[in-house]
């Protein structure tokens, strides 16, 4: 099945924020049981099998921030920030305010509830009382943000903070330019112009979109280490009115392609927001095995499950599936394609009648709500992952914005055909990460030699 992606939805949930505020772990896969996540955390992980970190202290991730620039001569930008909280147990978490910004018009919700959040702003050293920021910055203050429910042991509290920085360092007017002229430490992020501007200059590749208000904007991930160095330029030369608004994107596919390629829809996306991202545990390559776990937001009212088909070529087994943000377990059932279509599971799409599917049912959503869903299973897939001689080769497309590949224990990277980024784990595997901001799938041939024996 496609992946579902809810941008527009998440989008529309940080617009009515906005409007509403403006008017006032996973279980190890294999499990037939399926153990509850603290059992799972508890046990010992399999060797090759999933990895999940544990901390103390405060950790995050699926960082986005959406800047909307205001009115040129208040060098103000409005700002929707999306986070996951990742330490298991905290109940906090802790927003550092930017120094040389001033913060106004401050206001933090649930994501999964669409609810308020309590929240507080503290010192450095007030959070350094908190286990959780041992390391505080003592010259920067905090939003403290009461979470919903405390973070499930390899869960997510995910929490949307909107707030109102004044920075004239940042946003001025250069001449007849508005500039926009700050390094971003977040990796996926947003950037939308006050109407009537267009871009004149861009430091950060980034796609150029349009808002349904014909506002410009542009949208990249950064995938390298450090700050993205972002200097971004516009003139008011740009339509307005009903002149401005874009045509809705079609379901036309490019002429030039030689093969069914993607839709003008599917390409025209932003790219940064689509939250789904998914990582392979590659098995020895003799068993042609890899275990995998992908995680996404649904975001559809009424949508009840979630249904997977199986790539061709590939067999999955053992598949488990977790609500990130309450650590419930769910039971996946298997059907055909007929059968779902005439079961109440409501997966917001259809499968052809005669395959085997992989149905996660939940409770149907309401308007406002949001879930994390971590769905984990094991493939077999002799074209995609086999031994040539003493040579291990994955050679696979893979179509989400964030990919990551794990390495067998044991082995190390010869080549790898599309560009990643190189991490170790704590077991010595090595970890590649394919940070993929074009609309078509990232190719990865991946190949791998055995490690010499330590002297």
């Amino acid at each position: 099945m496609k992946a579902i992606y809810g941008t527009a939805a998440v989008l529309a949930f940080a617009a009515a924020i906005a409007s509403a505020a403006a008017m006032a772990s996973s279980a190890a896969p294999g499990s037939a049981a399926n153990k509850s996540i603290a059992a799972a955390d508890s046990a010992p992980a399999a060797k090759d099998g999933l990895y999940f970190p544990a901390a103390t202290a405060q950790t995050e991730a699926d960082e986005y921030t959406r800047y909307e620039l205001l009115a040129p001569d208040s060098s103000s930008f409005r700002i929707y920030y999306e986070v996951t909280a990742t330490t298991g147990g905290a109940k906090f978490y802790y927003n550092p305010i930017r120094k040389g910004s001033a913060a106004s018009d401050e206001s933090v919700y649930d994501a999964m509830s669409g609810k308020p959040l309590h929240f507080e702003v503290v010192s450095g050293t007030q959070a350094r009382k908190d286990p959780l920021m041992p390391e505080a910055d003592l010259d920067t203050n905090y939003i403290k943000v009461t979470l919903a429910r405390p973070v499930p042991i390899q869960g997510q509290g995910r929490v949307v903070i909107l707030k109102t920085y004044k920075d004239a360092k940042s946003y001025y007017l250069d001449g007849a330019a508005i500039v926009f002229n700050r390094p971003l430490g977040i990796k996926r992020n947003k950037v939308v112009l006050p109407l009537g501007y267009e871009v004149t200059g861009l430091s950060v590749p980034s796609q150029i979109l349009t808002e349904k208000d014909g506002r410009i904007a542009i949208s990249f991930l950064h995938a390298g280490s450090g700050e993205a160095p972002l200097i971004l330029r516009a003139t008011k030369t740009a339509q307005i009115g009903t002149g401005a608004f874009p045509k809705a994107p079609s379901s036309a596919r490019s002429w030039e392609s030689p093969f069914t390629g993607e839709t003008e829809q599917e390409r025209l996306a932003e790219r940064a927001h689509q939250d789904r991202d998914i990582v392979y545990f590659l098995q020895q390559p003799e068993t042609h095995a890899f275990s995998l776990y992908h995680d996404y937001t649904e975001s559809r009212p009424g949508i009840s499950g979630y249904a997977n088909i199986v790539r061709e070529g590939s067999v999955a087994s053992h598949p488990s599936a977790t609500i990130l943000d309450t650590g419930e377990q769910l039971k996946p059932v298997e059907m055909s394609g007929a059968e779902l279509a005439a079961s109440k599971i409501n997966v917001g799409e259809s499968a052809p009648a005669g395959a085997r599917v992989v149905v996660i049912p939940f409770a149907p959503l309401q308007v406002g709500q949001t879930l994390r869903l971590r769905i984990a299973e094991t493939y077999t897939a002799p074209v995609s992952y086999k031994l040539e001689g003493d040579e291990l080769v994955f050679d696979r497309s893979l179509g989400r914005p964030r990919n990551a590949v794990v390495l067998p224990s044991g082995w190390y990277c010869t080549f790898s055909a599309a560009p990643a980024t190189v991490t170790q784990l704590p077991d010595n595997r090595v970890r590649l990460d394919y940070w993929d901001d074009r609309p078509e799938a990232v190719d990865v041939l991946l190949k791998a030699k055995r490690r010499m024996p330590a002297d």
